[in-house]
């Protein structure tokens, strides 16, 4: 089951009674439940073109879509149809919409620098404005429809106060250097403020069309929303009753600023180690809560009194995924690597999901000690992490860390038999042993800062991947250098070198110990895979099958059976004994790195550079079971249709050989029934009381009977019953019976032909065997 997909470009609205959330993923817009977080009902155009703008009506009836296609969409997303559809005037894509408070308006504004007003009742265009530099990324209408008043912003950074009555600007406002992102207007409509990316906020006195205040923010704004009038934020720092905003933007945090003052009075209070930057803000009134987009794509909802993180957030854009592990009491979650700086907890039933803050830079690598809770991390900010579930909750918590290698740590792997060591391989080229304190609990803040124990140069290259074995004792790491070393990790502080494997033409991407036997395995860029002796270092199998680099394998069937995972973006799975690709699993379309069995051997999770992660079920039980229920079913039925025979019981046994899709069986009743007296009266009486499907198959068996000379007669003698009783146009009716009936043509002649030649060469004997002979003349001695 995919749990994640990738979009490109987010653009996302609430419906007005906030149970829902409507959101772009390449060429669909995807609607989402609140309240559950599932997808239930999703919107796509048929020329499977991006979508560049939607809008929502304001009474939630009405989406409007537009596509790469120049193509405006109107629809009843409800029911997942489009409504109506038409050709958009606009010379190049659309950039963005809005509907009007009344929802019978509807404005788009394009690449093209123009701006159309689109009456959706009567579904033409009423007004076609001019007069825009560049692409219209913003455009909203004035709340107050008496107004008429529609406001826009291109490239020129300004904002456009178009007269809907004239089709006329009024006026630019001036006071932008950078891309204007959001408008929000007070209740009387007199004020309006305008964010920016030149990281400032202005309000606006619409009145007089002047700047009344510019709030130097000092962050690039993304999102900007008026705080309600007549209500208590005090736990936000607001004490009077001057309007107040909130920001959202690049670093992440939401502000309150009060206007008049142009004074920060609340500024949200995050860890060190949770960047978000935030791309989007909106206001749920009914709700009294906000909604706003991270960088990330990640949509979080705060409570808009406190600016508190509610528990329900959106995970909605994975990029490319590097790594995952089966994690929990049960294997309940999975732990994601995407390409950031976070980390993803999933649980498999809900698909409800956590967001792991701490790394400053993408994740690479994960492991999972033998009894799930605890996990470890590594990433580019050249540092290891471990973490901590909370068996009862399911939170996940950093409990510890380390810093010392020099680059970029890309390979992790943990202790087997207990939680005592971590190994990290990096691309300084060294592998590191890290000692885990023996209580890993953070009743404090701080989490516990580990060393390492050892540190070795084990390569010439970047080290892809490291392996500890079932006992502890033995390390194995895989280079860019083409080999894999093994390591004896019984020393005190110390990793001693004890083979080296060589035999793969590219570089090591990953090692695996098998849990049962002394042997290696390893997979290349070079395309195979590798079993290896633990005794001699030598080569005891290679696996081909993949058309390119080899990224991931592992052990499963307790040793019996290898995974492996490729750039291909295919899943091999291969029998160890017989050195044969006995499945591939086709799920992915790009370079499949992660790969992962669950503990029982049941569950296999996949996760590739196509933002999809997969959870596979092993059926090979199932399966199984269901073969051997068929075969014992068969049984049964023909010993069923034995006995059906035995007692003469010919519609039975006809319906029960056909049901059992047995030509041969089919044909033995045929033969039984001719064999007897009356044959051909009890022919018919049994063929004209098959049911219609029952006919369709024995027509089809027909054709494959008269092809033997042997057969010929039962297939013409039923042929025979069929062409006398049924009228053409039933038998027209039957499915492919034009093809059976031709098929059975050019066999029936050859027959025919057959019987002639037989019937010549009978009259033939006859007349010989009736022509007079001359007695033999006596012969004289």
């Amino acid at each position: 089951m995919p749990l994640t997909s990738s979009c490109l470009l987010l653009i996302f609205q609430i419906s007005k009674d906030e149970k829902h959330i409507f959101c772009t993923c390449g060429s669909r817009v995807n609607v989402l439940e609140i309240s559950t977080g599932k997808i239930v009902h999703s919107v796509e155009h048929d020329d499977q073109e991006d979508i560049t703008s939607f809008a929502l009506s304001c009474d939630d009836e009405v989406m409007q879509t537009s596509s790469r296609a120049l193509l405006l969409k109107q629809w009843d997303w409800r029911q997942a149809q489009c409504t109506r559809s038409w050709r958009a005037i606009h010379t190049v894509p659309v950039a963005s919409m809005t509907f009007d408070s009344t929802s019978t308006l509807l404005a788009t504004g394009g690449c093209d620098g123009t701006i159309k007003i689109w009456d959706v009742v009567k579904q033409y265009c009423t007004h076609n404005l001019k007069g825009s530099s560049g692409v219209v990324h913003l455009v909203q209408f004035h709340p107050d429809i008496s107004r008429l008043q529609l406001f826009s912003s291109s490239l020129d950074c300004g904002i456009r106060l178009w007269d809907l009555r004239s089709s006329q600007c009024v006026c630019v406002l001036q006071s932008h250097y950078s891309t204007v992102t959001s408008l929000c207007f007070s209740p009387d409509g007199g004020t309006m403020v305008s964010s920016g990316r030149d990281k400032i906020c202005t309000v606006w006195d619409l009145k007089t069309q002047k700047a009344k205040r510019t709030v130097p923010v000092y962050e690039a704004v993304e999102g900007v929303v008026l705080l309600p009038e007549n209500q208590d934020f005090s736990q936000i720092g607001v004490k009077s009753k001057d309007l107040h905003f909130i920001t959202a933007g690049s670093k992440g945090v939401l502000r309150v600023w009060e206007a008049s003052t142009a004074r920060c009075v609340y500024t949200q209070t995050l860890r060190d180690d949770d960047p978000r930057s935030l791309t989007h803000l909106l206001h749920l009134p009914t709700s009294s809560r906000l909604a706003a987009v991270t960088a990330e794509h990640n949509i979080m909802l705060y409570q808009l009194h406190s600016l508190s993180v509610a528990p329900l957030q959106f995970v909605g854009y994975s990029d490319e995924v590097l790594d995952v592990k089966f994690l929990g009491k049960g294997d309940s979650h999975i732990v994601v690597a995407t390409n950031s700086c976070q980390l993803k907890v999933f649980e498999l039933l809900t698909n409800s999901c956590q967001i792991l803050y701490g790394h400053t830079d993408t994740v690479l690598s994960l492991d999972v000690f033998k009894k799930g809770s605890l996990f470890a991390s590594c990433a580019k900010d050249r540092s290891v992490r471990v973490w901590q579930m909370d068996s009862n909750s399911g939170q996940v918590s950093c409990v510890a860390q380390g810093c010392s290698h020099a680059n970029a740590v890309g390979s992790i792997t943990c202790s087997r038999m207990k939680a005592s060591f971590i190994v990290s391989g990096s691309q300084d080229c060294t592998v590191k042993v890290w000692d885990l304190p023996a209580d890993l609990s953070t009743a404090g803040a701080e989490i516990h800062q580990l060393t390492a124990r050892a540190t070795e140069k084990a390569h010439d290259k970047d080290v892809n991947s490291v392996a500890v074995s079932p006992n502890d004792k033995l390390l194995a790491s895989g280079s860019q250098d083409r080999t894999a070393k093994l390591w004896s990790l019984a020393g005190e502080g110390n990793v001693g070198l004890l083979g080296v494997f060589r035999g793969h033409r590219r570089g090591v991407w990953a090692v695996c110990f098998s849990p049962v036997d002394q042997v290696l395995a390893t997979s290349s860029a070079d395309g195979t895979t590798k079993l290896w002796s633990l005794q001699d270092f030598s080569c005891l199998k290679t696996f081909e099958g993949h058309d390119a680099s080899v990224l991931k394998v592992i052990f499963v069937s307790r040793g019996t059976q290898l995974l492996t995972s490729g750039s291909d973006g295919l899943v091999k799975l291969w029998t160890i004994k017989t050195n044969e690709c006995v499945k591939t699993l086709d799920a992915h379309q790009d370079k499949v790195w992660g790969l992962h069995a669950s503990r029982k051997d049941d569950k296999m999770a996949t996760g590739s550079a196509d933002s999809n992660i997969t959870v596979w079920v092993d059926v090979t039980e199932v399966e199984l079971a269901e073969e051997q229920a068929k075969q014992e079913d068969q049984i049964l039925k023909q010993q069923e249709l034995s006995n059906l025979l035995h007692e003469k019981k010919y519609l039975k046994a006809l319906g029960l050989a056909i049901l059992l899709d047995q030509p041969h069986t089919v044909l033995t009743v045929i033969k039984a029934i001719r064999q007897g007296e009356d044959r051909r009266e009890l022919l018919e009486k049994t063929l004209l009381k098959l049911r219609v499907d029952q006919k369709e198959s024995l027509l089809r068996y027909c054709v494959v009977w008269n092809t033997n000379a042997r057969n010929c007669q039962d297939a013409q003698a039923v042929l025979q019953v069929l062409l006398t009783h049924l009228p053409p146009e039933e038998l027209l009716q039957y499915q492919g019976a034009r093809a059976h009936l031709e098929g059975l043509i050019p066999y029936t002649e050859r027959h025919m032909q057959r019987i002639g030649n037989l019937l010549q060469a009978s009259m033939f004997l006859n007349y010989m065997s009736a022509s007079p002979r001359k007695p033999p003349q006596p012969t004289r001695g």
